[in-house]
């Protein structure tokens, strides 16, 4: 019982950061995709066209990184065998990929989608790893 109850207490311990870390990440997301879709583009958005695949990198680091810290928000918990954080923003990177074909600016790519899906798979295994780890 006395593990439980420490178990119990570092969790609740640990509870803003796994709230405050995915909330900060995704309004950083929703800030990038809200300046693409505007056709507001800063020098980061300049300097990722000049690299080769800079696109498709960026789409695999973000949604990976997405996934990851969703991972550890709802700490670790699966959904038909799929962590529920990966799966959310799987979900949540392929609606955006769609919403693209009603902005001028933008457009449909499925390479950008299947990034998206690597950038989630490498981070998901990942926070699997780190999770055994411990």
């Amino acid at each position: 019982m006395k593990n439980f109850e420490c178990t119990q207490s570092l969790n609740r311990s640990n509870l803003p950061s796994r709230i405050l870390y995915p909330a900060s990440f995704f309004i950083f997301l929703a800030l990038i995709i809200y300046q693409a879709d505007t056709a507001h583009y800063n020098f980061a958005f300049k300097m990722v066209g000049k690299i080769p695949y800079g696109d498709k990198i960026g789409h695999s680091v973000l949604y990976g990184v997405m996934a990851f810290l969703l991972n550890y928000g709802f700490g670790g918990k699966k959904w038909c065998k799929m962590q529920l954080g990966s799966f959310v923003v799987l979900v949540f990177s392929i609606l955006e990929e769609m919403s693209q074909a009603y902005f001028p600016s933008r457009s449909f790519d499925y390479a950008d989608i299947m990034a998206s899906l690597v950038g989630i798979m490498v981070c998901t295994f990942l926070f699997n790893f780190l999770k055994r780890e411990k």
